[in-house]
Formats: structure tokens, C-alpha cells, sequence
């Protein structure tokens, strides 16, 4: 082979690396754009699934806190039932007493009235 020959030759080659090269770095830049753009999905995906838990998990805890309020409330109204209840028997039975009270009292002063009539 002459020697322009050899050159063109190499020149050639040079510009075919030169092209390798280009596309490769090119489609190395299109790769990497691919996996940016592909990690942003995920990476939004991942959010809105993070959120979308958290605001499950939120709602089953309001449930929760929810049934538990309703639990505490109907436990207070059975205790305060059971204090009404209570204080009424407590009412009854003083009436009562003071009826006593009032019944003996009257019947001692009529007694005394008596005794001292005769």
C-alpha cells in the first residue's frame, strides 16, 4: 500500500472511531437521561404511595380513636346511670328516714301533750 493510501486508511479509521465514539457517548447521554427520567417516576410513585399510606394509616387511626371515644362515652353514661340510680334510692331512703323522724317526733310531742294534760 502507498503511503496516501496508509493515510487515507487511518484518517478513516480515525473518523469511524471518532463516529463510535459520538454515538456512544451520545446514546450513553440518552441512557442516563432515560434513568433520571425513570428514577424521578419512581421516586413519584414511591411519594405518592408513601402519602397514600400515611392517610390510610391516618383514617384507621380517627376509626380507631373514634370507637375508643365511643367506648370511654357509653362507659360514662353507664356509670352516671348507675349514679343516678344510686342517688335516687339515696333520696328515697332519706325521705323515708326524715318521714320517720318527723312521724316519731310529732308522736313523742303528742305523748307529751297527753302527759302533761293528765
Amino acid at each position: 500500500m502507498a503511503r496516501p493510501e496508509v493515510l487515507n486508511s487511518i484518517k478513516e479509521a480515525e473518523r469511524e472511531a471518532d463516529e463510535i465514539i459520538a454515538d456512544a457517548e451520545s446514546d450513553a447521554e440518552e441512557r442516563l437521561a432515560e434513568a433520571r427520567e425513570r428514577a424521578d417516576e419512581i421516586r413519584a410513585e414511591a411519594e405518592e404511595e408513601a402519602e397514600s399510606e400515611a392517610q390510610e394509616r391516618l383514617e384507621t387511626a380517627r376509626e380507631e380513636i373514634e370507637e375508643r371515644r365511643e367506648e370511654i362515652l357509653e362507659s360514662g353514661r353507664a356509670d352516671r346511670d348507675e349514679l343516678e340510680r344510686e342517688a335516687r334510692d339515696r333520696v328515697e331512703s332519706a325521705v323515708d328516714y326524715a318521714v320517720e323522724r318527723f312521724e316519731a317526733a310529732v308522736h313523742d310531742q303528742a305523748e307529751e301533750a297527753v302527759d302533761a294534760q293528765a
